[in-house]
């Protein structure tokens, strides 16, 4: 497509900035080394410094080296924001290993699946979640366990102590003290990591069926950062160094890692990590405590934070940033954001299967358009029909990216891989957009959830945002449900900010708003609704439900 994008390109930033060479490791080496003395990672009120991380990430890349595990081995990190996070991806990536990141909240069933689909024989796993790998050892053909205790590397002291086998014996128990005690001294042997030597292997969301790993090359990983240091460097302000992130979605999701973890590294900025966003409490409490520049979330956080009875206590003064990715941010909670902190919330598109962001709103104060911003640097955007035809500016099909943050495949799955790679190189989003005069982008849904009533599209996102304009209504998701007159109707699930909302209310205010065969045709209140650890709601699930016989 035409990259009429380019145009509307705030004027300080590069639209085709230089890749570098090398590794991440490299990389991860200078900067640590160039930023030493200042604040890397800050967690339960202990700071710490790159110059410290990368001493204690290098004895964890000696003791794996001293195990006697060859480079490009996959390494699972099950973990949430906490120290030991950077501290062992930092030290599995200098031994040229390959990172296998794991929801620390997984089941056996999901665990199970990850980790023998990977082939990883090391975890690296959170003290809570041992009961859950426990249960599935098994099945997974694990050779040693590091275990990461809830005050892990908070104190002063080492804690060196080895953590008792299980009763036959394998695989073996470290202590996460007791592997950075083994490898102190004993760097690795530099390995041969070339640009399409793995980084990652990341596993998608699994919410449209099995999860796959997608496979992160070196160069994917620098050519996101090149693009994300393009986009946001010449914005960041001077004045207000240094730089500290709430960094409250997890590292194990691609955005939290990629757009939080390592563009920090790239400019020495901070990561103020929550280990648990669930507990808002605690989360407002940090908020309060610490000083803080930026900070990025989904729109269910951001309309949890609003509805907090304690946000008012918090000092926005300094923070000249609030990101948002993952799902689609809803007006209402825009306006709500700008009206307590006088932001806009940034808005950014990405996949796992390309490394964090494709677009990005620009940085350069321009107010929210509803969009999910300007393709990236490098990155070619195409809109196509189901016949892989590319279609206009302001027409609606599939999004299609190419550029070099493009994952190099599927692992272990060609088949797969083959679906969603188009022969000119463009990888199939699964979403519906379309790229307006201007160049932004514009999501409408996913193309799995599109409802298709008597031959009309119907997007939930529009029907969604406008049940969220009601102000009875706290939370809202609709999916298909089946309908023996149209085929499908929308079917809505609500959560109620006001108890006193009816749905005779509701309907009124969606007859209002919306064409007759948008309205939806079943609406059900709840208390909660279900979603993925990063907030997405899981529509799939609701989805399985509305399909299913009501009272069944």
């Amino acid at each position: 497509m035409d990259p009429i994008w380019l145009r509307s390109y705030p004027r300080a930033v590069d639209p085709a900035p230089a890749i570098p060479d090398g590794s991440v490791a490299e990389l991860i080496a200078v900067h640590c080394g160039r930023y030493a003395d200042r604040e890397a990672f800050w967690s339960m009120g202990r700071s710490m410094s790159f110059g410290e991380c990368f001493e204690l990430a290098a004895a964890f890349a000696g003791w794996l080296a001293r195990q006697g595990i060859p480079a490009g081995e996959r390494i699972a990190v099950m973990l949430p924001n906490v120290l030991a996070f950077p501290v062992v991806t930092y030290g599995a990536l200098a031994g040229g290993h390959v990172l296998v990141n794991v929801n620390p909240s997984y089941t056996v069933r999901e665990l199970v699946h990850q980790l023998t689909d990977a082939g990883a024989r090391t975890l690296v796993v959170w003290e809570p979640a041992l009961p859950v790998v426990e249960s599935a050892l098994a099945a997974l053909g694990l050779e040693r366990i590091v275990t990461v205790a809830m005050d892990a590397l908070l104190g002063a002291g080492t804690d060196a102590r080895r953590v008792p086998p299980a009763a036959n014996g394998t695989p073996a128990r470290w202590s996460l003290e007791a592997t950075l005690a083994a490898g102190a001294g004993h760097p690795p042997a530099p390995a041969a990591i070339g640009p399409s030597s793995p980084a990652f292997l990341q596993y998608t969301g699994g919410t449209t069926g099995v999860s796959k790993g997608a496979v992160l090359t070196q160069r994917n990983v620098l050519a996101d950062l090149a693009q994300q240091h393009a986009w946001s460097a010449p914005f960041i302000p001077a004045d207000r160094a240094p730089h500290r992130a709430i960094t409250a979605l997890p590292l194990y999701h691609i955005a939290a890692l990629m757009a939080g973890m390592f563009r920090n590294l790239l400019h020495g900025g901070s990561c103020i990590l929550i280990a648990n966003p669930r507990d808002l409490d605690g989360l407002v409490d940090t908020m309060i405590g610490q000083r803080f520049t930026s900070m990025g979330g989904v729109n269910t956080l951001y309309a949890a934070l609003l509805n907090h009875p304690r946000i008012r206590d918090v000092d926005f003064s300094e923070c000249w940033v609030s990101g948002a990715g993952a799902t689609a941010t809803q007006q209402a909670i825009v306006d709500g954001w700008h009206a307590l902190t006088g932001m806009s919330i940034v808005e950014g598109y990405g996949m796992t299967e390309t490394c964090c962001y494709i677009s990005q709103q620009p940085l350069d104060g321009r107010p929210f358009n509803g969009s999910a911003g300007l393709p990236y640097p490098l990155t070619d955007i195409s809109i196509r029909d189901l016949g892989n035809r590319e279609l206009g500016a302001g027409e609606t099909g599939e999004v299609c990216i190419r550029g070099p943050q493009v994952m190099a495949g599927y692992w272990n799955r060609p088949e797969a891989t083959a679906e969603v790679m188009t022969e000119d190189g463009y990888l199939r989003s699964g979403d519906i957009g379309s790229i307006d005069a201007d160049g932004f982008l514009r999501i409408s849904d996913r193309k799995k959830d599109m409802i298709l009533v008597s031959g009309f599209n119907v997007y939930p996102n529009e029907v969604e945002a406008v049940l969220l304009t009601h102000p009875k209504v706290l939370e809202a998701a609709v999916v298909s449900a089946p309908d023996g007159h149209s085929g499908e109707a929308p079917a809505a699930f609500v959560v109620r900010r006001d108890p006193t909302l009816t749905e005779a209310e509701l309907r009124a205010f969606c007859a209002e708003q919306l064409t007759a065969y948008k309205r939806p045709k079943r609406i059900e209140f709840r208390e909660a609704l279900p979603k993925t650890p990063v907030g997405k709601i899981l529509r799939r699930a609701l989805r399985d439900e509305a399909h299913r016989p009501r009272g069944s």
